[in-house]
């Protein structure tokens, strides 16, 4: 049996990655579900205004992935509460089907967003190892590459390459059990069983459904940080998993030496695979929104796709918001979404965007700030160690962020006419030892943090 809450649940899930986060946040996360009537799901809206725009704009999504979850679900009915009196008897908690393509949230089964596969995934410099050991995993879970850590930015897709391998495990090992589970998610699950004096088995009932699975994937593992009650429980549970060679899969937004947790548990993260995921290359950042425009329908021609991977640099989910904006607002005004000046007036209220476009200046601007060196000593002729190291530095930061929408040459000119083969070279040599030396990758990854902060 199913609550009505877990149903929806599973519906905003599939929902979530299938409209823009505004339209998400706005309008279908504000629905509230009501019940089951026959073949129906009923959802109530707080005002009428809100009932009308999720009808005219998103229900048929509503609809469709409601029935990719559920598929014994035919329809979707919002209402508003003057229209509860009119509904009839709702189920609350139903016996129902789900689909063989989909898991369920149901106490302890993984959930995995169908639309989130290794095809969907494009694959560029910036995240192709952490793809190529996602993908190892899923095909032989617990042999190889155990544990894997994966690490990047917010948006970038650690969390779309999590449930692609939850989704391939699923379907190629469907008698293993697999748990995906937010860090958050099990900070909060080992509070309740702590505090939880109604059942005597709460504690013993915790560790079972964690210690006693095939594979354990939990993102966001740097909310462990300072916890050190769950960090005890979380090593004891590694431990367990680990030394019966099930697979175990971490996501966090920075490398375990650099999360404040116990020196132990650090070196338990460590140990298998570490594989980060950089912001893409400009090119990398067009493909996924054509894959994107294809998945959806949308028909967007290279200089609309262009702008949006020029302005949004470092955030895949950013990205997808400006392009279903773009859509929305085109069909609403009835233009053409390939019309620039539709174009210009959907993305009004990102007035301010230029402010979010990476230039050199804001790469040389962040180096200086890390390394305190004066812009002209970077950026001029001095050849001492000390300027040398943070000028290759910023010439790689600016290949890898900015990519072919600066010419190698004009990098050259920028840094006191140099030649673009010096640009190559510094830009290889920096490439290399972000590999191999933790300091060079350290300074790279403080400085890219600067930059997108900023």
């Amino acid at each position: 049996m199913l609550k009505i809450n877990q149903i929806w649940n599973n519906i905003l899930l599939e929902t979530e990655a299938k409209v823009s986060t505004l339209a998400y946040d706005l309008y279908i996360n504000s629905l509230q579900p009501v019940g089951i009537y026959r073949d129906r799901l009923i959802l109530l809206a707080e005002t009428r205004a809100l009932k009308n725009i999720v009808e005219k704009n998103y229900k048929e999504v509503i609809k469709k992935c409601t029935n990719v979850v559920f598929p014994s679900i035919l329809d979707v009915e919002v209402i508003t509460e003057d229209d509860l009196p009119n509904v009839g008897k709702v189920e609350k908690e139903v016996e129902i089907p789900v689909s063989s393509s989909y898991v369920a949230i149901v106490e302890d089964k993984a959930v995995f967003v169908s639309q989130y596969t290794f095809d969907n995934f494009v694959v560029g410099k910036s995240n192709e190892y952490a793809e190529a050991v996602a993908r190892a995993v899923a095909e032989n879970p617990g042999t190889k590459y155990n544990p894997v850590f994966l690490w990047g930015g917010v948006g970038l897709g650690k969390t779309h390459l999590m449930h692609a391998i939850g989704n391939s495990l699923q379907r190629n090992y469907p008698e293993k059990k697999i748990m995906y589970v937010t860090c958050d998610q099990f900070v909060n699950e080992f509070i309740e069983s702590l505090h939880d004096t109604t059942n005597a088995n709460a504690m013993k009932n915790f560790r079972n459904k964690y210690r006693k699975l095939d594979v354990l994937m939990m993102d966001d593992v740097q909310f462990l940080a300072n916890k050190e009650g769950t960090q005890e429980e979380m090593f004891h549970t590694f431990n367990e998993l680990y030394l019966a060679n099930k697979q175990i899969i971490l996501s966090s937004d920075r490398p375990p030496k650099e999360i404040k947790i116990e020196e132990r548990l650090k070196t338990r993260f460590a140990t298998g695979v570490i594989a980060d995921i950089q912001p893409p290359d400009l090119e990398t950042r067009i493909a996924i929104l054509q894959k994107k425009c294809n998945a959806k329908g949308y028909s967007l021609n290279i200089k609309v796709l262009s702008l949006i991977a020029e302005k949004i640099t470092n955030n895949i989910r950013e990205m997808e918001g400006m392009l279903n904006r773009i859509i929305s607002y085109s069909t609403l005004v009835g233009g053409n979404p390939n019309d620039m000046s539709i174009v210009n007036d959907a993305l009004r209220d990102y007035a301010d965007a230029s402010n979010d476009i990476i230039t050199i200046d804001h790469v040389v601007t962040a180096t200086c700030e890390h390394f305190r060196v004066k812009r002209e000593d970077l950026i001029g002729k001095k050849k001492n160690k000390e300027i040398v190291v943070p000028r290759q530095i910023c010439i790689y930061l600016i290949c890898d962020i900015l990519g072919q929408s600066v010419p190698l040459v004009s990098i050259g000119e920028y840094f006191g006419g140099r030649d673009h083969t010096t640009v190559m070279h510094a830009r290889d040599k920096i490439s290399e030892e972000c590999k191999n030396n933790d300091i060079t990758a350290s300074h790279v990854k403080d400085i890219r943090d600067r930059i997108y902060n900023r």
